[in-house]
């Protein structure tokens, strides 16, 4: 008897061990309110106030590479004038993220998130391909895009 049923526990954890778990980044990116679709990354993001400080909380996506690394998000609040105001990063962890993998980032900026402040986004890595030749090094790459604080 002891035997059977140390056999039965053994296979529950074992096909336990093959369950499937959602992906909670991906879940998060697929819901935030603020999108950025380009043929490298996704980003999607919601800004919120924190005190005196404005707070972007967003996920990155990799859509391109076999591995982007040490992944930059930059932000700059920009007055109407286009001047900057404020300047921010936040950083990607893991430091290598591979391709279709969601990675939190977070950017705190010294300004309250009042709606329709503009926002310009650059985000920075080193692309890494893939392949049966070991692949290589792509170099830096850096994109940029508006967006506004929306509305409450």
């Amino acid at each position: 008897m002891f035997r059977y049923l140390a056999v039965l526990l053994l296979m529950v954890l074992c096909l336990g061990g093959c369950a499937v778990y959602p992906d909670l980044n991906q879940e998060r990116l697929d819901r935030l309110p603020q999108r950025y679709e380009k043929f490298d990354a996704i980003l999607a993001w919601e800004v919120r106030d924190a005190g005196a400080e404005m707070i972007i909380d967003g996920e990155f996506k990799n859509v391109r590479y076999a591995y982007m690394e040490d992944v930059e998000v930059w932000v700059e609040v920009q007055d109407p004038a286009g001047k900057r105001v404020a300047r921010g990063v936040g950083y990607v962890i893991p430091q290598l993220l591979p391709r279709d993998e969601v990675a939190p980032f977070t950017v705190k900026l010294p300004v309250r998130a009042v709606p329709g402040t503009r926002l310009q986004f650059t985000y920075k890595y080193k692309g890494l391909e893939g392949g049966s030749e070991g692949g290589g090094f792509v170099g830096p790459w850096m994109q940029s895009f508006d967006a506004v604080v929306p509305g409450r």
